[in-house]
């Protein structure tokens, strides 16, 4: 992939009122990056609004120039750009404009709450799509058409959604390894002093409190003993000795609120320490599975693959890049 035949690339970015500003920022960054590692024009960008005046960000802050989206001539992605408040952002004309972009096939793209839009305009329906976390459950029930993911990012077909904050960053880098190939990503990940680029398959961390849609302080008080032991798991009955709670309560407390009982949460929670592991250190395997407190290296290679699809060996050796992206220009 490092020598991919070069071909520039434009991308828009729709902001909406009260947007993300590190969400936007670190979309646009590593494509000026990745422009400057490669001493070449790999990607153009514009910053487009409904009607052509900068929108605020949820900063108070402004970016110039800004054109209207009508204006905007044709682009490889539209991404839509939201951040609060993004329900007030809906309006029949916005809707009709991607709708159209849609139909003349373009791409549609969005970063954090942008996700709603497109899914408010039937842009998303039967697509596999990413949003930040607080607006998941609300995305689910207004939107059972949408399959919603909890990744970080997801790419499906002519779809680029991903949740907020340096989400769009891990985007833009798999887009650049699978544009422009491995070589220039890295040098662009090594500016950017990122010791990890997220891909695909990783899940976006939800605080247990956005799970349940409330505190409950027995509940938290378990998945927090859990979290605090992954090396040496404790059996039920030690937390519920250690919780005040009961075997009985703790199993009543995950199957109403989390739909699992707690040896598959605590099972998840040391699989996904596992993963970090894998892909942010150099531990041999033996290690990690002593450290997600695994009996041995054939059990936890089972349970791993039962979980990701893959064996730990295959994680450290795959690229980051979903072999199922298929961007358009190629």
């Amino acid at each position: 992939m490092d020598d991919l035949p070069i071909s520039k690339r434009t991308y828009a970015f729709l902001t909406l009122p009260n947007y993300s500003l590190i969400a936007l920022t670190n979309a646009i960054e590593p494509l000026r990056m990745a422009n400057r590692v490669a001493n070449r024009t790999l990607y153009d960008w514009h910053i487009v609004s409904l009607k052509g005046d900068p929108a605020v960000a949820s900063s108070g802050l402004q970016v110039t120039p800004t054109i209207a989206l009508a204006d905007l001539g044709k682009v490889d992605i539209l991404f839509v750009c939201g951040g609060i408040d993004v329900r007030d952002s809906v309006s029949a004309q916005l809707a009709k404009a991607l709708r159209r972009r849609a139909d003349a096939g373009g791409a549609l793209g969005a970063l954090c709450t942008g996700g709603y839009i497109l899914a408010r305009a039937g842009l998303l329906n039967r697509y596999r799509a990413a949003i930040h976390w607080e607006n998941g459950h609300a995305l689910r029930e207004e939107f059972p058409l949408v399959a919603l993911t909890s990744q970080v990012f997801t790419i499906d077909r002519d779809r680029y959604t991903c949740s907020g904050g340096t989400a769009p960053l891990d985007l833009m880098l798999n887009l650049i390894e699978h544009q422009h190939g491995r070589h220039i990503s890295h040098q662009v990940s090594e500016q950017f002093v990122l010791e990890r680029v997220r891909d695909s398959q990783d899940s976006q961390y939800v605080p247990l409190r956005a799970q349940l849609g409330f505190t409950h302080h027995g509940l938290t008080k378990v998945a927090k003993l859990m979290e605090e032991n992954i090396e040496k798991p404790l059996s039920l009955d030690a937390i519920a000795r250690r919780t005040g709670l009961s075997r009985r309560q703790i199993e009543r407390l995950f199957q109403r609120y989390l739909r699992c009982v707690p040896k598959r949460y605590y099972m998840d929670l040391r699989l996904r320490r596992a993963r970090e592991l894998l892909l942010q250190t150099a531990m041999p395997i033996m290690e990690v599975t002593a450290s997600c407190g695994f009996q041995s290296p054939p059990h936890f290679s089972r349970c791993y693959r039962q979980h990701f699809g893959r064996p730990p060996s295959a994680e450290r050796r795959r690229p980051a890049v979903a072999q199922s992206m298929s961007p358009p220009g190629n």
